[in-house]
């Protein structure tokens, strides 16, 4: 793979399309597979399969922005306009992520119950974290400084995120503002399977943290020995994990290592380093860009691909019959809704700019009208 131009970014979206793999997996399983299907250890690795998606979105939402803002710095962008830029697509995404729940309100009468509304999804946290990036971004304009502060606020968003679950819980607030915090919902208790700032925010500070150090100029002169170097450290942090929570005393009143411990966050981030390791050998010394690479096609259309294919795998649209598929028909699922997908995601890197270019073609069969 060239290290230059867009291509040596490649691994980039190979991640988010493999992200969006594993989440079809997850969605098309948990939504069709019925019976004694339900039962089995195949839905259980299924489903474990399915802690990765979010993680590596948000991730790679920190790397892209600190690529982003290192592009617009070399450029010669004022400091504000660079935090103005990223601030701004975080509020387009987080507007999307209401927009996606309005959507799925309105497809999931008569049953869908008004408090979905407000619904923390993914959308609106990697819309939060987007606005949080850019304001931390320009809180210093030097690459290092970046990296640390961003390092820092992960590890502690991490830190607080058990406290804030239980002992902490900001109760004074309405529920669907301290949903944002912890995911409670409307069940009295933070809920697992939302996204609250804490703790999701820290892997998109970790992806910018990172960002910052792979877009500087010794790694952009040596990527294969950063990213090897990359892939070492996401080993090390996830056996440094192990130990941390080996220890025979803890830090926390009530520690829940499965979704709020501070060290299954660390093991995360070291197993997205070691991914994002093997995605950058993958696509330069493997087949991930031997000729069509339907992983970096839909990688370059991820947004679309998740809200779209959302619906037909757990929507009214949904093109199998939920909870009464076999593993083999809910696989012939999962494989046509792949295939549905990178047909969309190259739709849409097709159609993309045509309508702009339609209309600058009408200015100048107008202009000579206009003229005369």
């Amino acid at each position: 793979m060239p290290d230059s131009g867009k291509q040596r970014l490649a691994y980039i979206d190979w991640m988010r399309g493999f992200a969006c793999l594993v989440m079809f997996q997850t969605h098309c399983y948990d939504s069709w597979l019925g019976g004694a299907a339900r039962q089995s250890s195949f839905i259980r690795w299924s489903q474990l399969g399915g802690t990765l998606p979010a993680p590596l979105f948000l991730f790679l939402a920190g790397v892209s922005c600190a690529l982003v803002t290192d592009r617009m710095r070399r450029k010669g962008v004022a400091p504000n306009q660079v935090a103005v830029t990223v601030v701004r697509r975080g509020a387009e995404i987080f507007g999307l992520g209401l927009l996606f729940r309005i959507q799925e309100f309105v497809l999931g009468q008569p049953w869908a119950p008004w408090t979905d509304l407000l619904r923390v999804d993914v959308l609106n946290v990697i819309g939060i974290s987007l606005i949080l990036m850019g304001i931390s971004c320009r809180a210093t304009q030097s690459r290092a400084r970046n990296a640390i502060l961003a390092a820092g606020i992960a590890v502690a968003v991490a830190m607080a995120t058990p406290l804030l679950w239980t002992t902490w819980r900001p109760r004074f607030l309405p529920w669907y503002l301290e949903s944002y915090i912890n995911g409670v919902h409307t069940f009295n208790v933070p809920q697992p399977w939302l996204f609250p700032i804490f703790p999701w925010v820290a892997f998109a500070f970790a992806g910018l943290a990172l960002g910052f150090l792979l877009f500087s100029e010794w790694s952009v002169g040596r990527p294969a020995t950063s990213l090897a170097l990359c892939g070492a450290g996401g080993v090390a942090l996830f056996f440094l994990s192990r130990w941390l929570d080996a220890l025979p005393f803890s830090l926390y009143p009530l520690y829940d290592y499965w979704h709020t411990s501070p060290n299954f966050f660390l093991a995360r981030v070291g197993v997205l380093l070691v991914i994002m390791c093997g995605a950058y050998a993958w696509c330069r010394w493997g087949l991930g860009q031997f000729g069509f690479s339907p992983l970096i096609q839909m990688g370059q259309a991820s947004l679309l691909v998740y809200w779209v294919h959302i619906e037909f795998v757990y929507g009214r649209f949904s093109i199998l019959h939920k909870r009464a598929q076999t593993i083999p028909s809910a696989t012939l699922g999962l494989l046509i809704i792949f295939a549905a997908m990178v047909l969309l995601a190259m739709a849409r890197t097709r159609l993309q700019g045509r309508g702009m270019d339609f209309l600058e073609r009408l200015r100048r069969v107008l202009r000579p009208v206009q003229a005369g």
